[in-house]
């Protein structure tokens, strides 16, 4: 969930009341009627017949005050899910992105130079045996030359169509002639499964930036996320007036391929997206590499749990390696390192590499090599 609705507070439309709440006040009210109506006093007993068909009837009350609350949360962006919020985001003109498909280019390769132009016709397929890719254009290998590259879009839709390594559409499907070899020259991304609750919030969330015909930051923001839901960070930035420029960032932190760009810039390039005087480039982040090199220990008195805190260190630098990478101009901080190492159980942490390195915003950074040693047990 973004910050700005993690940080609202908590709320409740039953006021809190638990189920004990409702059989106590189910019980109270009952003594108080009884004895109101007989003038003799009443206690009830757990093992009575009446207090228990009071708690019997008091847990289908509360599981209806549960719907209750459920309700009203969802009209609330911070709650909502699943058609509930594709509700609220039709309020605003949004739907949620269907699967997308993967893109790469690929590039076609003819047995020798020809005295006249060959022919690729839009959609002819390529394979890896597994993934079927087709071409999304019509390309010509012209007289004299020998290949031609052509943008190539999966047939099946999600992320399965993803990192499909640099060679390995290998396969050409529909026999072209002269034809002698095909292959990939990207890895295969930009598929993505239909967009889940927390992407969808994020859009609804900013998108009155979208109203704007001036292009805020937001906007573009908006626009590039809703060109693909497997765009995670974005950074719009103004290197000079009307000038615009955009980076992002694709699933799992991954730098995006020069064909999934040059499809979001012709997305941008919408009349109803991009102001007449913005000049609008997107670009990959530029990289800034660092290295962890660190040593842990754990308390002596831990000891029985040492293994369990060791798992939980690894996986603590994991996070915090998912922290500092998938977010364009995200400092290289160690003191966040060290603070999940501390949490995860450890007692101290010697963090040789990284040193805290500010990080341009449109950079991101990039881990080169990871040394992580544990340094064994010590007195408390």
């Amino acid at each position: 969930m973004i910050a700005e609705l993690d940080n609202l507070p908590e709320i409740s439309f039953i006021d809190d009341i638990t189920l004990d709440d409702i059989q106590s006040q189910m019980q109270l009210d009952y003594e108080e009627r009884y004895e109101a109506l007989t003038g003799k006093p009443c206690k009830l007993r757990r093992a009575d017949p009446a207090a228990l068909l009071l708690y019997a009837c008091s847990i289908q009350i509360f599981q209806a005050l549960l719907y209750v609350d459920r309700a009203g949360k969802q009209d609330l962006l911070k709650y909502s899910y699943g058609g509930y919020m594709d509700n609220l985001a039709a309020i605003r003109g949004i739907t949620r992105l269907d699967a997308q498909p993967s893109v790469t280019t690929v590039r076609f390769t003819l047995s020798a130079a020809m005295e006249e132009t060959k022919t690729i016709p839009a959609g002819t397929r390529v394979t890896n045996g597994e993934m079927y890719f087709e071409t999304d254009e019509y390309g010509e290998v012209k007289a004299g030359d020998t290949y031609v590259d052509i943008p190539c879009t999966c047939q099946t839709d999600g992320n399965s169509g993803n990192g499909i390594a640099i060679g390995e559409i290998n396969i050409l499907v529909d026999s072209l002639p002269y034809i002698d070899s095909v292959e990939n020259l990207e890895v295969t991304t930009g598929g993505a499964d239909i967009e889940d609750d927390e992407a969808l919030a994020e859009r609804i969330y900013i998108a009155p930036s979208s109203y704007s015909v001036a292009g805020p930051d937001d906007a573009y923001e908006y626009y590039t996320k809703a060109f693909n839901q497997s765009i995670t960070s974005v950074r719009v930035l103004s290197p000079a007036p009307t000038e615009v420029e955009i980076r992002f960032l694709v699933a799992d932190g991954d730098i995006p391929t020069q064909t999934m760009i040059d499809n979001l810039k012709d997305f941008l390039k919408d009349e109803n997206i991009r102001p007449l005087t913005d000049k609008v480039d997107v670009l990959a982040p530029e990289q800034q590499s660092f290295d962890i090199e660190l040593a842990y220990y754990i308390n002596k008195s831990d000891m029985a749990k040492s293994e369990s805190i060791q798992n939980a260190v690894d996986t603590a630098i994991t996070e915090y390696i998912q922290w500092q990478t998938y977010t364009i101009g995200r400092d290289i901080n160690p003191s966040e390192l060290i603070k999940r190492i501390i949490a995860a159980g450890a007692k101290r942490c010697d963090v040789t590499s990284p040193v805290f390195t500010p990080v341009a915003g449109n950079t991101v950074a990039r881990m080169k090599t990871k040394t992580v040693a544990y340094g064994g047990l010590e007195d408390d």
